[in-house]
């Protein structure tokens, strides 16, 4: 089984922490797990634009997969960009980040809190949960107003993040925490260990995912609105 992983942006050091993380969530021998970032596009996603600009990419990145012959596929940027364009592409399953890590957490207790990085993102957050289904378990969800690319550099981020999920956990009191930033991932266990509550990063959790549906011989029906879009002329 060969799994895809594209970050969505274009910053390589941030691939490859995903990439470790993907491939850690795997469960069997015999997985390949490979992550990409597209050629062009923004250095990091932080507005709507921000995600406009890097959904070509991502759909680049899945048609040059498909070539490749991979078997699914992971959208590593928390606002799941060209997620959907993405499925009427890709010939096996795609998830995005995102989706897998509020459903995910839906399961771990009644409720759970989201902690992202800027304020400016937390209104298209609240839209995903309602276009996923979640809303009713989503508790809550909190900026730590650390930029992505901060995330690598700024010696106190960690600590900033760790004190905005004490803080969602007080103010929300719910019972898991998602991490809403796939440049995140590798604090996921750390925190856990800390808060004493699940903490949920979406990279291992889409991963998880496809590797399930892969095994399961499941894919995105094509049938309707993710069919193959018809070949025309693009200039």
């Amino acid at each position: 089984m060969r799994i895809l992983v594209v970050n969505p942006n274009t910053t390589g050091s941030m691939t490859a922490q995903i990439g470790a993380c993907a491939r850690a969530a795997t469960s069997s021998p015999g997985i390949t797990v490979d992550a990409v970032n597209p050629a062009h596009g923004p250095a990091s996603i932080e507005s709507h634009r921000d995600e406009v600009l890097a959904a070509l990419g991502v759909i680049e990145e899945v048609e040059a997969g498909e070539a490749a012959g991979y078997d699914g596929y992971v959208i590593a940027c928390f606002g799941d960009p060209g997620l959907l364009a993405a499925r009427e592409i890709a010939t096996g399953p795609v998830v995005g980040i995102a989706e897998a890590a509020m459903r995910t957490a839906a399961y771990l207790g009644r409720s759970f809190s989201v902690v992202t990085t800027l304020a400016r993102t937390v209104g298209h957050a609240h839209d995903l949960t309602h276009l996923y289904g979640v809303a009713a378990q989503c508790a809550g969800i909190h900026a730590c107003e650390i930029p992505v690319l901060d995330l690598e550099t700024d010696p106190t981020a960690r600590d900033r993040i760790l004190q905005a999920c004490k803080e969602a956990l007080a103010t929300d009191g719910s019972d898991a925490i998602v991490l809403g930033c796939a440049g995140m991932a590798d604090l996921c266990a750390e925190l856990s260990t800390t808060l004493g509550v699940p903490v949920v990063d979406g990279v291992a959790a889409a991963t998880a995912e496809v590797e399930k549906l892969v095994r399961l011989g499941l894919r995105t029906g094509k049938t309707g609105e993710f069919a193959t879009p018809p070949t025309k002329e693009i200039r």
